[in-house]
């Protein structure tokens, strides 16, 4: 059961609302977050809902059967859309693409990846400064100084940046240089930082684990939410089954699935999703088809020059060739 809470009621209300619940035996948990305050119930009897939903201070009252509580789409009216300021949102009906390449490079990678991305009229870019390989002899990215001089001019041109953060001890010195976090697949389950990701006023693009369950995903976004983060976004980045075809399993069954569970916004990444650059354009606009809010791909100006995962990444031509094709194929649907 979650209870919402009006913004402006007092702490007396707010106990008393508490002693009520847990007198019916509920175990009650006070969540305060960017944009309200929620009280989420967990317990096995049954409660008169009308009479908690008279109290004074309470705005609405929901029965979530599922785990997963504030991230249901069972209680919420509507999707929710996020923010990223400078009037770019994602989901309720607002589309993005976010794209760049796997690994930040260097100033001159950078500088001609905004302006193709900007003659597209993309305004997320993407890229790696901390990069989780399987490997440890591979490009592992140019770290903070990386970051900051990308911040630079990604903000002289009006961009918004979204990289991966891979522990906690990287959340303070990266908040201010970005505008979005990713959590990889290798961190999906990452509780410690869920946790610390779920205390910054910053969106997180939380990506499904590499042989995540959709239910899993949801519990993971849920860690986040119950931490006081309502900007967080789901990512299917395709799972690990044992097909060796490609690089993985693009799920388009969860992107469907997800929108219906949770009110968050959904996002597809086809270039992770089946690893194989001709495919991408293919797997992109299946995404668009089944509901996605946004896409993220990975694009370089010569992806066999890459640093990493040239082999799934499209070159400029590719890519504008491909959002043309989505734009084609939105305004159609």
């Amino acid at each position: 059961m979650i209870i919402q809470l009006q913004s402006e009621m007092n702490q007396a209300d707010q106990q008393f609302i508490v002693d009520a619940v847990v007198g019916q035996s509920f175990t009650v948990n006070e969540i305060n977050t960017q944009q309200g305050k929620y009280l989420v119930c967990i317990g096995k009897n049954d409660i008169d809902m009308r009479t908690i939903g008279n109290l004074p201070g309470v705005k609405d009252i929901h029965r979530v059967s599922d785990p997963y509580k504030l991230v249901s789409s069972k209680w919420k009216v509507g999707k929710s859309a996020i923010d990223i300021g400078d009037g770019i949102k994602i989901g309720n009906g607002d589309f993005q693409v976010m794209a760049g390449p796997c690994s930040i490079e260097g100033e001159e990678q950078i500088r001609s990846t905004i302006k193709h991305l900007k003659s597209l009229g993309i305004k997320i870019m993407r890229g790696g400064v901390y990069k989780p390989r399987s490997s440890p002899y591979s490009f592992r990215g140019l770290g903070m100084e990386g970051l900051k001089l990308w911040h630079q001019i990604a903000k002289e041109n009006d961009i918004k940046i979204i990289t991966e953060v891979m522990q906690v001890s990287q959340i303070e010195p990266m908040h201010d240089y970005i505008d979005i976090f990713q959590v990889g697949a290798r961190n999906s389950q990452n509780f410690n930082l869920l946790d610390e990701l779920g205390k910054v006023d910053k969106p997180v693009m939380l990506k499904r684990g590499i042989s995540g369950t959709v239910d899993e995903l949801l519990q993971s976004a849920e860690y986040i939410f119950s931490n006081g983060n309502e900007k967080i976004m789901l990512c299917e980045r395709g799972i690990r089954t044992f097909e060796k075809a490609y690089r993985n399993t693009m799920d388009i069954n969860a992107i469907a699935i997800l929108k219906e569970r949770s009110h968050l916004p959904v996002i597809a990444d086809p270039s992770h999703g089946i690893g194989i650059r001709k495919y991408v354009d293919k797997i992109a606009m299946a995404s668009v088809v089944v509901g996605a809010d946004a896409v993220i791909m990975e694009v370089h100006e010569c992806p066999e020059k890459a640093f990493s995962d040239g082999q799934q990444t499209l070159d400029y031509k590719q890519s504008e060739n491909l959002m043309d094709k989505m734009g084609r194929l939105r305004a159609m649907l």
